[in-house]
């Protein structure tokens, strides 16, 4: 087996690409005092045939030029369209993924380093986080059509628009006469909804609930996240085969999903109300793109394929 020498020690937002190097490559780690700035952080860094590379999971705040400075390749998961210094000449975007749980391969390739490197109280938060998310799995199809929608979100004091169009794919749900909604935004813990009172959810899901709802709901509604990054819930949705209902991407992508094939793009969140109607009497349409989406989950997105996309790059470049 070809070996990948992890330089650095992420958080739990890069376990989905350690899990994809674990399964097919040899890991070792080695502690690089010069990529220790990125330990604990949603940095995964690492050397393969003498290349340096980076994954950057973080939020799109911009590159951090001293990391794509040091290194020879920089993969972005929101490689933001509209953002200057995301175009740089080897900044690159990534296919959708999440984080799972993998703690047990955090601890076994990093050992007690996890623990003195990082910080015990950092490292303990890790661990506990990744154990409130599932463990990867690929799922089998299994299709349904039925008049149960789900949606759970947060409600975030500086991204306005994003709250708005949830509460707009949510109100337009709940008024639907033939659908039976589930979920809601979830209230904030300060007691501030910014008036987003009507459309509160009356409970809270763990991740183990929010999966399985999304996966029976007739169709799965996803917006950019935080200052436009894509959501952790678009991979799995597509693992699970469900009907992404998405708005115009705002970060690019390898391959992107082809509309009415792998995805269906709303072009304005006014158009939600029809879409509705629409779908649900349109069964062959709707099955059409669930089993489409889960198609190029298969072929891009899996951790195995999404590893062999990044060292088919890096090897490819002399």
């Amino acid at each position: 087996m070809s070996v990948i020498t992890v330089l650095n020690i992420p958080n739990y937002y890069c376990s989905y690409y350690l899990k994809g190097m674990s399964d097919n490559f040899t890991l070792k780690f080695h502690a690089d005092q010069g990529f220790e700035k990125w330990n604990g952080k949603p940095f995964l860094i690492f050397e393969f045939q003498n290349k340096l590379v980076a994954i950057d999971n973080d939020d799109p705040i911009g590159v951090h030029q001293d990391l794509y400075d040091q290194v020879d390749f920089y993969f972005a998961t929101n490689k933001l369209l509209d953002k200057i210094d995301y175009q740089q000449e080897n900044v690159l975007p990534l296919f959708p993924h999440y984080p799972i749980n993998n703690w047990t391969g955090y601890a076994k390739l990093f050992g007690f380093n996890w623990f003195s490197q990082v910080g015990g109280k950092a490292c303990l938060k890790d661990i506990y986080a990744q154990r409130r998310r599932p463990a990867y799995q690929n799922y089998e199809p299994s299709y349904d059509f039925s008049p149960y929608v789900f949606f759970a979100g947060s409600i975030w004091k500086k991204e306005q628009w994003a709250n708005e169009v949830r509460a707009s794919f949510i109100s337009a749900c709940i008024k639907n006469p033939n659908l039976t909604f589930e979920g809601g935004l979830l209230p904030r813990t300060d007691g501030d909804n910014l008036g987003f009172d009507e459309v509160l959810s009356k409970k809270r899901y763990s991740s183990v609930e929010f999966s399985n709802n999304s996966a029976k709901s007739l169709v799965a509604f996803n917006n950019p996240a935080v200052l436009g990054a894509i959501s952790w819930r678009v991979a799995e949705l597509f693992n699970r085969g469900s009907f992404i209902l998405n708005l115009p991407w705002m970060i690019d992508l390898p391959i992107a999903p082809k509309h009415g094939e792998e995805i269906h793009i709303l072009q304005d969140i006014n158009e939600v109300s029809e879409f509705l109607d629409f779908i649900l009497s349109n069964p062959e349409y709707h099955k059409k793109v669930c089993l489409g989406g889960k198609s190029y989950f298969e072929k891009h997105c899996t951790p195995q394929s999404q590893v062999h996309f990044i060292l088919e790059k890096v090897t490819s470049q002399p």
